[in-house]
């Protein structure tokens, strides 16, 4: 049988039958242990921010046009000076490589199949070493916390550059951890605290546990030569987030990285004024996906304050509340460049690996190009403010 009929008689699998985020998040929901999943999911407080970063996008309406020549659409932009083929980057999140064996590694592969750049954190179970020699000349970026152990910080931004990681993300918001209810009640907390409630939950997810058993705990950024397994745990808990920060540490990261520059955790206007004073490429608007402080505005809410602020001096991500290829068309309308996804990769990534994530960019790509179809438009780059509106007003009304 050739290759190209085993493909065709290939029975779909669940993620194969996943038409969008939603359905991607469910599937992860049935694999993953409570916990796990929790983490994931939820925020801190009482979520408030998490449900209004969804919802917020809801609150626009399309003021579509007809009659125009859509026969062919272009969705490739730029971002931070490289061409993209869409405007999307996987976000930064911890744990990856919990959610699925060597999940920073199958991220990796599915972000430059798809052309799009790869954001890591700081917090990876890979190093950032390994994720680099998967894709040696995928889009990486890297981002940083600031970390009480500034020897070992700049050494890692250092790794970065060795690396070839191509933009440094500064994250600003994690002085200290946010409370998060269904992590304290999970016992998913650092250190950790297990209970037999987790026992009982591992049992009954046996799929999970021996692809947790292929890959060894680790925080591979915080390894010590000749160290392994728990003991970059270690090493990581005594290098957590330092409370004492100002716009002064910023400035330093700047002086020592060469490339672009992005500033994580912006809100407020002055801020992002700030950001671009200390030589910002770019702020990245985000409320931790809610998982920091609760009710706080809405990324996409606080967009446009944050977009006349920097004034076309840098670039405007949008990191929060993005599930589908609409919210992607409504961020480029209100002036961002470009939108990153947390959530959204992590249940493709934990639904089915590479799989899931191919499919979880898949579906945000489609949507998007069949957004711009239907509203009449052909370029990425034609996007206009006034082809939105806000609900509390006539949807043809002038803008």
């Amino acid at each position: 049988m050739t290759d190209a009929a085993q493909t065709t008689n290939r029975r779909p699998s669940a993620v194969d039958r996943a038409y969008s985020i939603s359905d991607l998040r469910e599937l992860s929901r049935r694999r993953l242990p409570k916990a796990f999943f929790d983490f994931i999911d939820g925020a801190a407080g009482e979520e408030i921010t998490l449900r209004d970063n969804a919802a917020a996008f809801r609150r626009w309406q399309f003021r579509p046009r007809v009659a125009k020549d859509v026969s062919r659409r272009n969705l490739e932009t730029s971002m931070l000076g490289r061409d993209a083929e869409m405007p999307l980057l996987i976000a930064p999140t911890g744990l990856a490589g919990m959610y699925w064996p060597n999940g920073e590694l199958h991220a990796m592969r599915a972000a430059a199949a798809a052309g799009i750049p790869l954001y890591l954190s700081t917090n990876s179970i890979a190093s950032l070493e390994e994720v680099a020699e998967i894709a040696p000349d995928a889009d990486r970026w890297f981002q940083i916390y600031f970390l009480k152990d500034q020897d070992w910080m700049f050494s890692l931004v250092e790794r970065a550059r060795k690396a070839k990681y191509r933009v440094l993300c500064v994250t600003m918001d994690l002085a200290v951890h946010g409370r998060r209810a269904r992590d304290e009640k999970n016992g998913f907390t650092f250190p950790l605290r297990p209970r037999l409630s987790n026992v009982l939950d591992l049992a009954t997810h046996p799929k999970w546990v021996m692809g947790a058993m292929r890959s060894r705990p680790r925080f591979g950024n915080f390894e010590e030569p000749g160290t392994t397994g728990l003991a970059s745990i270690v090493r990581r808990d005594r290098a957590l987030f330092d409370p004492t920060i100002t716009w002064d540490n910023v400035a330093i990261f700047r002086k020592m990285w060469d490339g672009p520059l992005v500033v994580k955790g912006i809100l407020h206007p002055e801020d992002a004024k700030l950001a671009v004073d200390v030589g910002a490429d770019a702020v990245m608007v985000s409320n931790h996906g809610g998982r920091q402080l609760d009710a706080v505005p809405a990324v996409i809410d606080a967009i446009p304050d944050i977009v006349a602020a920097v004034d076309g001096k840098a670039e405007v991500i949008v990191d929060g509340g993005v599930s589908r290829g609409a919210d992607i068309f409504i961020s480029r309308a209100l002036g961002a460049t470009t939108c990153s996804i947390g959530r959204s990769y992590l249940w493709g990534l934990a639904a089915g690996g590479e799989a899931g994530l191919v499919r979880a960019i898949e579906i945000l790509r489609e949507e998007l190009d069949n957004t711009m179809s239907l509203m009449g438009v052909s370029d990425i780059g034609d996007i206009e403010r006034a082809q939105i509106c806000r609900h509390d007003r006539q949807p043809y009304a002038e803008a």
